[in-house]
């Protein structure tokens, strides 16, 4: 008996220790000498810039530059972001890149394809080409902030980083 109460009280702690939980996402992290930006662009991808939007930017090194296009570009919908890169499958095994390349003073958002973009029908390359509205989300990098946040998901990165998108700069690029 005399040995089984301290394992048993051991057992009684450890429940305790282990129950709880420092790693919670709910919670903002804020951090006063880094500030996180928005920015957004909108432009159509041509032959002519080949197909590709520049942006100038001014971050550190370090920083971290994330891009969402608005799928809903060209209707009247509520915006719905989606982080690049990312790959449209078209008819007859045509495939449509969104990408984008940055350095600390620009961001280039650009499309690639396995096909001649020239050749897309109007209502492929409206809804892929022109008047796309484009996001940049400028991040300060930081390896214990960022770990567990799930940039893919638009409206986390928004909280997370406590983003007012009231004081978005607006840009069309021609």
């Amino acid at each position: 008996m005399k040995k089984f109460l301290p394992f048993l009280l051991l057992t009684f702690v450890s429940l305790f220790i282990f129950s709880c939980d420092d790693n919670n996402d709910d919670v903002v992290y804020e951090d006063s000498d880094t500030i996180s930006q928005m920015r957004d662009i909108t432009g159509t991808f041509t032959s002519n810039n080949g197909y590709t939007l520049t942006q100038g930017i001014n971050i550190l090194n370090t920083d971290v530059v994330l891009v969402y296009r608005n799928i809903n570009s060209n209707t009247n919908s509520s915006p719905v972001w989606q982080l690049l890169p990312k790959t449209y499958y078209l008819s007859n095994g045509r495939e449509l890149d969104y990408n984008f390349l940055f350095n600390s003073q620009s961001v280039e958002i650009y499309t690639e394809a396995n096909f001649d973009q020239a050749t897309m029908t109007n209502s492929e390359a409206s809804e892929y080409l022109t008047n796309q509205n484009f996001r940049i989300v400028l991040v300060p990098a930081d390896a214990n902030k960022n770990a567990n946040l799930d940039y893919n998901d638009y409206n986390s990165v928004i909280k997370y980083y406590n983003i007012d998108e009231s004081k978005i700069i607006k840009t069309t690029i021609n």
